[in-house]
Formats: C-alpha cells, structure tokens, sequence
C-alpha cells in the first residue's frame, strides 16, 4: 500500500481555523475535503493517506472520523485529546475505540519552550500505549533538544514520529544546528521522521529543488529509510507548491533507493507504525 503519511482536511471557518492567515495564506482559506485530494493521491499512484489534526478541539476528530467512514482513501487518523486531562483515559478510550483512530498529536510548536517537560502533558503521553496509539510530535529546529529529552522520558518501544523534519529554516539555509539535533533524535530506534512540510519551510515563492537536499541527505544517512514517511502536508503545501510537485521532491530524491526501501518509504513504514 503507498501512503502519503501526512495531510488535512477541514470545513473551513475563520473561527475554527485562525491560524490560517486571510492574507498570506489565502490560497488555503477554504475548506477541503476527501474528494479533493483523491484524485492527486491517485495522479501519484498513491492507495490513501493519513489525516492529520489542524485545530486542537476533540470536534474535530469527529469530523476527521467521518471523512474516513465516507472516502476509503482514509486509511488513519491522527487526532487531538487533551493529554493533561484528569480524564485523559476515557478521552483516549473513546477515541481509540474508532478502528480508524490511530494516533495524537498537539502542536507544540505553538506552546511556549518547556511545554514537553511539563509533568501533567507527559502523564497522558505515558497513557497512549495502553490504548494502542502512536504520538506526532510537532515542533520546531529550536525545540529539538526539548524533544530529544521528552522522547528519552518513555520506553525504548514508545512508536513517535517526527512532523516536517521538526521545521529547519530551510529559507535561510540554517541546517548545522538543527542537523546535530535532529541526527542525536534519530538515534532513538522507537523515532521515525516525515518528509513533509519542506516547501513551506523554504522561500515560498522562490524555492529550488536544490533548497532541499541538505536537509534531505542528513534524514537519510540519520534515520535510514525504514524510518521515513513520505507525506504531502497537503493542502498546506498549497502556499508554496502543488501536490505534484511536492511529490515530485521526495520521489526524486529517493529515486537512488531500491525499490523496497521505496516501498518502505512511500507507504510500508507509515503502515506498520500507524497498523493500517
């Protein structure tokens, strides 16, 4: 099964979604939907995908849900709970009661420094296992080392990913720091990486193909390519690029694999780390 292993969807309102700027990010203020993506996962030859969570509100993994249960290209969910809860165990009950309910994330990139320490958040992150679902963690270069001493917090087997290569400022060209960071994360076994978010972490008008491959280089030779997932971060990526072309990016870049490391990237690992 090929699987891009990271994009959204949402009924858009200017409410739910703040975050998406009028202005700037125009080009993403409106709603989307399973049946827009379809057929650029098909134009790929890509088999379904990965919903991700874009507003922190239990609503919406509802909403998420029910796109899985309408389209079968959804083939997992990776949704919000409140994990500093007192009730964070009948939340991650309920919700992983869903088959297609696979994970959580929380984007701490919006939090303040230090959020990945607190005790109470990294009570309900202990919780997830016990309901057989997997982390997301979202965050930037500069929250690196917060995250590699949160991922060494739990066991060895505790199955997270890394979202957007934990966002390097690919538009400055700053890599050597966020390179020695995010190499000492991948020697955590239990840490895989997306190869998604690159384009709007660059110039998003003036972007080359060759912005990239710094960046792309170090994740190979750090996590190898059985601990990397292709993913779009569709329709996100629409502020800098179409779906094609941010296919385009991690298709040719890995064009020098084999065809099972490949496989492997562009779906095989997404579907044993998420059990689709």
């Amino acid at each position: 099964m090929r699987i891009d292993s990271h994009q959204h969807f949402w009924n858009y309102s200017e409410q739910d979604y703040g975050w998406i700027d009028p202005v700037s990010m125009a080009a993403i203020k409106r709603s989307f939907g399973p049946a827009d993506l379809a057929p650029l996962l098909k134009s790929q030859n890509l088999d379904g995908c990965v919903a991700v969570q874009a507003r922190q509100e239990e609503v919406e993994n509802r909403y998420l849900l029910d796109c899985a249960k309408e389209s079968s290209i959804v083939k997992g969910v990776v949704g919000w709970v409140d994990l500093r809860s007192p009730q964070v165990d009948e939340a991650l009950a309920r919700w992983a009661a869903e088959p297609r309910f696979k994970g959580v994330r929380h984007v701490v990139q919006g939090e303040k420094d230090g959020f990945l320490d607190q005790a109470d958040f990294r009570r309900g992150i202990a919780r997830l296992p016990a309901h057989g679902l997997t982390y997301d963690i979202l965050v930037f270069a500069r929250q690196l080392p917060e995250a590699i001493r949160f991922v060494d917090a739990f066991p060895s087997d505790f199955p997270f990913v890394v979202d957007h290569l934990a966002k390097p400022d690919i538009k400055n060209g700053e890599h050597s720091v966020w390179a020695k960071n995010i190499r000492e994360l991948a020697k955590r076994p239990n840490v895989l990486c997306k190869l998604s978010g690159m384009v709007t972490e660059a110039d998003l008008k003036n972007w080359r193909k060759s912005d990239f491959i710094p960046y792309l280089d170090t994740l190979l030779e750090a996590f190898g390519p059985q601990r990397l997932m292709y993913g779009s971060d569709w329709p996100v990526c629409l502020l800098a690029a179409e779906y094609g072309q941010v296919y385009d990016l991690a298709a040719k870049f890995t064009a020098r694999l084999s065809s099972s490391e490949q496989a492997a990237i562009f779906g095989l690992n997404a579907q044993k780390f998420y059990r689709i």
